[in-house]
């Protein structure tokens, strides 16, 4: 058969495609980023598209032609310049769902438990507009509703879960009490295939979660220990008014590009929990979801899962205090441009040359300092930030040599800032 998934190089499409082609399914991926689409999964067939702006019956047909399965991985968590909800979760899904009607193509829709129209999330809330759009159209369909999705690598809840599992010493943590079902990808790309084959029936909308539920809290500890962390010394619950600034810094953030988990709809949803009801799986399959710890004891936490649990952890502060040095070094160098200047005028240089170079650097070191804040030219600014140092470091040792021997150590310092430029453009890559 052959297999059409939509969002496949995310956490959840990335689990279903690997999975499917491991049984001998012909899988194809389409995505809106080439480059990220071949490098996740390069051995996969690509069709490179943006299907927030596929919202007609007759641009999916073309696509859709030839395959007997189109899989819905595709969504956002909430809108920002990269992700507009509306045209994700509702008027994409309605025109696929009709093409895939007209051409009697099976439509696998992954959708979220406790999604509903009176949902406290614009998030929940589309997509329960298109599952009702699925729904309303007909045709050979199946809705998947999974739980928490809790996967060997690392994306958007999963990774909030081991952000906060690595805190050192104490656990901060908002509503630790909200009620928690999970699923392992395994279990959710195996009932995605399951609904390839017919196991399930048609025109179906299962949830997808585990018997029993826990705390928020719990599966929190369950994820520190998994990681091998030492047990929390004390849980910190974190005041309504926190969660509200850190999603407001969040948001802020997002309008820039970043899509943190810390964001309102993250907070929101865990506020109210994720919950659905398991009996309509164990209904039509006689199986139930891997409990939360049997996912957990499935896969070892490796060295690399502890380490960039940490560093997930560490990026905000580390993105900060490199936005913090090269803005401060271009407000301090138009600040005190004649005293700056005057470190070049001792080497040599004409005072006017000298002001200059100071005051084009200084405007320099701004302009990277807001390229960082924006995601799309962070890593670049990044690379651009160590690629000066070493710049302004040759240039003293030739111009300025005694500032090696600056009390302060204005040059020594310059070495750990290009190491930390470095080694945040690293960490900048999202998969």
């Amino acid at each position: 058969m052959r297999v059409l998934v939509l969002g496949a190089y995310g956490l959840i499409g990335a689990g279903v495609s690997r999975h499917l082609r491991g049984y001998g399914y012909a899988v194809t991926g389409l995505g809106r980023n080439a480059s990220t689409a071949r490098r996740v999964l390069p051995e996969l067939n690509w069709i490179v598209r943006d299907m927030a702006a596929m919202r007609s019956p007759d641009e999916w047909l073309s696509v859709i032609d030839g395959f007997d399965a189109v899989v819905n991985c595709a969504g956002a968590l909430q809108d920002g310049p990269r992700d507009a909800l509306q045209a994700i979760h509702v008027n994409a899904v309605t025109a696929l769902a009709r093409a895939c009607s007209e051409r009697n193509v099976l439509l696998v829709q992954i959708s979220a438990a406790g999604v509903s129209p009176e949902a406290s999330t614009p998030f929940m809330r589309t997509k329960a507009q298109g599952d009702a759009a699925i729904r309303a159209i007909g045709g050979d369909y199946t809705i998947l509703r999974p739980g928490l999705v809790i996967a060997p690598s690392a994306y958007g809840g999963t990774a909030l879960l081991r952000m906060l599992a690595a805190f050192p010493l104490v656990q901060p943590i908002a509503h630790p009490d909200a009620p928690v079902r999970t699923i392992s990808l395994y279990d959710l790309a195996t009932a995605v295939k399951m609904a390839i084959r017919g196991d399930l029936g048609s025109q179906q909308t299962i949830d997808l979660v585990e018997d029993k539920s826990r705390s928020l809290g719990a599966v929190v500890a369950a994820m520190r220990q998994w990681l091998g962390f030492a047990p929390a010394r004390a849980q910190i619950v974190m005041p309504p008014w926190v969660t509200r600034f850190v999603s407001f810094c969040a948001d802020g953030l997002g309008r820039l590009g970043w899509r943190s988990p810390l964001r309102h709809t993250a907070m929101e949803v865990m506020q109210d929990g994720v919950d659905g009801d398991p009996s309509c799986w164990r209904n039509l399959t006689s199986r139930i979801i891997s409990p939360f710890e049997a996912t957990l004891a499935a896969t070892s936490a490796r060295t690399e899962d502890r380490i960039a649990a940490r560093l997930a952890l560490l990026l905000p502060f580390m993105v900060g205090a490199l936005f913090f040095l090269w803005a401060m070094s271009g407000v301090v160098g138009f600040w005190q441009a004649e005293a700056a200047s005057g470190v070049l005028t001792a080497g040599g240089w004409p005072d006017g040359l000298a002001k200059g170079a100071v005051l084009l650097l200084s405007a320099v070191d701004l302009l990277l300092a807001a390229l960082l804040l924006v995601r799309r030219f962070a890593a670049l600014a990044c690379l651009l930030m160590a690629a000066l140092g070493v710049i302004y470091l040759v240039a003293a040792s030739v111009f300025a040599p005694w500032l090696w021997t600056d009390p302060l150590g204005s040059l020594v310092k310059i070495v750990p800032a290009v190491a930390l430029a470095l080694a945040c453009r690293a960490l900048l890559q999202e998969r």
